[in-house]
């Protein structure tokens, strides 16, 4: 059943806020193999019993398996017999070993079992390890027959343990009480409290960590209220079955009615501790936390600094910078900072890499930097000379992250300061070693036992472990007279007004030649006629259709045709021209004909009397038609030659009064469209230019030659 428990995820028995143990999820296996590698399989050996586990990706892959399948086979340790009820499900699960994992066989397998010393424990082997890019595993077994280190190469100033496992397993727990192999070689673990120079302990004391006390509080309110709703229910049941029997004495009846009664008195005792547990639990949310934080200076490695800071005495997070350390300089360099802190104070996430609530874990580092400042200060380090310090250990090198000096006489002087710490093989106690010339540059072996200690009174198992003797801090807070608050206020108060001016002195950019004189120069224009003056919105882009139209306006629309009174009117209204004279505006017609095809000519009003003026002329209407129903420049270029033809052609008539007065007529319209034209253009170019044109009396056109007219274009109607 424990080894079934494995497989399950969020089974754990550890799981209580007042536990001192790891684990508690009950998902560090699974999740820690599946990340190192794809299959693992577990050996393990209790009560005269041999079981073994696979749970193998590889398996579920190849198989096509959605669901987790995990064989369990078990055997008789003395025996070697399956414990098993159903044979076939029994070499089913075996064969499936066999198959996916590298024992191929019952003898390999339990070979396996043989390797745990002892009649109890447990072999975990994970194979198919992850791979990088390149086809080597992430981890290398093989640069160091005694170690297991990240494959790819580090960058500089990687610490120690962040690539060598050996180094990583010696800090991870706070107060080891284990034996730890890697590659059959023991690790020399540490206790970090006892390998610093100087140390110093500070209580710590704060009611802000509160979020995981809540949690719990929480849960154990939930926790009571079902107690107390399930003993209510035991008790009400207790009490019907106790009304429903009456006088019935039967044997029967008393056993079944105790048996109740008893249910309901456990379940009101269960509420009952439940309630106990929910009270003392609110008590504790309003009890400060304390914390003890151990400061000391490393003096056999200084680069290796920072605050280690462990969760139910598991490494969770190591060097990280408080305090003066994050000002890099050399103020508090070398030390080392480490503190224990439970779960009700602070919650770990599930990989053990940080913890859940930042922002109270800002607050603890915080809190260490004030400490670490107050055990600068008492050290002393800093009024003595810190390179007169360091010196005086071996720091003779200016750059420091160099090792120290490997002379004897300092290997002598950091050995006098530190006394060696070491861990019995046999019963786990750490002894502290006296001080002798002779252990210097001694190697202990890696089964070390309490019989090897100098000590006549640490060298038995039996004698008990002497506590580490660490003297106790104080943090002094600096109380400020008002003058030093009065000055500091002065000083916020004339930053954030310098921020205010930075940010009013804003440059306003108009344009691409405003751009391209910053930084050096800067426009004089006031930032509040920017802000006043209304920005013109950048048009879109014009659609390929408009971009390609012709740059000629379009002609604009015909008026409609005069009424004969309006074409009288408009006949008489200009004036007698003399033949000369019509010679050379007929010459100028003729010179503007050929430049009809880059300008339109616009009709007015003058267009409708040529209209009704050339209708008795058969030549003229179809010209006239051409005009009236023209949208582009050459239809009017083509009209306009049509004029002259027509001109040429009405000269020989029998009515030589008629015909001059009708020549005279047309030329002064055609003028007269030829000037409108003219001053259309003019007008559309942005040139204003008077046109000034000699008119004679219009008596001249006599009121018989207007009804001939008249006449003429009635006939043309008809």
């Amino acid at each position: 059943d424990e080894a079934a428990s494995v497989i399950q995820f969020g089974k754990s028995a550890k799981r209580s806020p007042e536990s001192t143990q790891i684990g508690q999820y009950g998902n560090g296996l699974k999740s820690g193999s599946m990340r190192i590698g794809k299959d693992f399989v577990l050996f393990t050996k209790k009560d005269n019993t041999m079981t073994c586990l696979l749970l193998s990706r590889t398996f579920h892959e190849e198989e096509g398996i959605d669901e987790v399948i995990v064989p369990l086979p078990t055997w008789n340790a003395r025996s070697q017999e399956p414990m098993t009820d159903n044979m076939e499900k029994f070499a089913i699960e075996t064969e499936l070993i066999y198959k996916y994992s590298p024992f191929k066989s019952e003898q390999e397998v339990m070979e396996q079992f043989n390797k745990i010393c002892g009649v109890k424990g447990t072999l975990v082997i994970i194979f198919n390890l992850k791979l990088m890019d390149n086809g080597e595993p992430e981890l290398d077994v093989t640069s160091d027959p005694q170690d297991i280190q990240m494959a790819e190469t580090s960058p500089e100033g990687t610490k120690p343990e962040r690539r060598s496992f050996r180094a990583y397993a010696a800090v991870l727990y706070i107060d080891p009480r284990m034996r730890i192999f890697i590659n059959g070689h023991k690790v020399q673990t540490k206790r970090l409290s006892c390998c610093l120079y100087k140390p110093r302990m500070y209580k710590y004391t704060s009611n802000r960590f509160k979020t995981r006390a809540e949690q719990e509080v929480k849960k154990a309110e939930h926790m009571a209220r079902i107690a107390e709703e399930k003993a209510r229910e035991a008790e009400s049941k207790a009490r019907a079955l106790e009304l429903r029997l009456g006088g019935d004495l039967t044997r029967e009846s008393r056993v079944m009615l105790r048996q109740v009664q008893n249910s309901a008195i456990t379940m009101r005792r269960e509420a009952d501790v439940k309630k106990r547990i929910k009270d003392a639990k609110q008590r504790a949310l309003k009890e400060p936390k304390e914390l003890n934080f151990i400061f000391g200076v490393n003096i056999e490695q200084r680069e290796l600094d920072g605050m280690f800071i462990y969760n139910c005495s598991r490494l969770i997070k190591m060097y990280e910078k408080v305090g003066p350390q994050l000002e890099g300089g050399m103020a508090c360099g070398g030390v080392v900072g480490v503190v224990d802190v439970p779960y009700l104070v602070l919650e770990p996430t599930h990989n053990k890499q940080d913890f859940a609530d930042a922002k109270e874990y800002r607050h603890l580092l915080k809190a260490m930097g004030e400490h670490l400042a107050q055990y600068w200060k008492d050290v002393a380090i800093a009024q003595r000379g810190i390179i007169k310090f360091w010196d005086e250990f071996g720091y003779l090198s200016a750059n420091w992250n160099q090792p120290p000096s490997s002379e004897l006489r300092y290997k002598r002087r950091r050995a006098m300061e530190i006394p060696t710490t070491i861990q019995c093989d046999v019963c786990l106690k750490w002894r502290t070693l006296p001080f002798q010339l002779s252990s210097v540059e001694k190697n202990y072996p890696d089964s070390w036992v309490c019989s090897m200690n100098p000590d006549p009174e640490q060298d038995r198992c039996e004698a008990a472990e002497q506590k580490q003797k660490v003297p106790l801090g104080t943090l002094r807070k600096d109380l400020k007279s008002q003058e030093e608050k009065q000055k500091q206020l002065s000083e916020k108060i004339r930053q954030q007004q310098e921020k205010l001016e930075a940010l009013q002195k804003t440059t306003p950019i108009r344009s691409q030649a405003d751009l391209k004189k910053l930084p050096l120069e800067a426009s004089t224009r006031p930032v509040g006629e920017a802000q006043t003056r209304p920005q013109r919105p950048r048009s879109p882009p014009l659609p390929d259709v408009i971009k390609n139209a012709p740059s000629r306006p379009p002609p604009p629309p015909m008026p409609l045709p005069k009424s004969t009174n309006q074409l009288k009117k408009s006949s008489s209204a200009w004036p007698d021209i003399s033949t000369p004279k019509l010679a050379s505006i007929l010459s100028k017609e003729e010179a503007s004909t050929s430049r009809t095809h880059q300008h339109t000519v616009t009709a007015g009003k003058s267009n409708s009397t040529l209209k009704t003026l050339a209708k008795p002329s058969t030549t003229m209407k179809p010209a006239s038609s051409v005009l009236h129903k023209s949208k582009s420049s050459r239809e009017a270029s083509s009209t306009k030659a049509a004029k002259i033809a027509a001109l040429k052609k009405t000269a020989p008539v029998k009515s030589p009064q008629a015909s001059t007065t009708r020549k005279r007529t047309l030329n002064n319209t055609e003028d007269g469209s030829e000037e409108e034209g003219e001053y259309k253009k003019m007008t559309k170019r942005g040139k204003f230019a008077a046109v000034k044109e000699e008119r004679k009396d219009s008596s001249e056109l006599t009121d018989s030659a207007g009804e001939e007219e008249l006449a003429e274009l009635k006939k043309a109607q008809k």
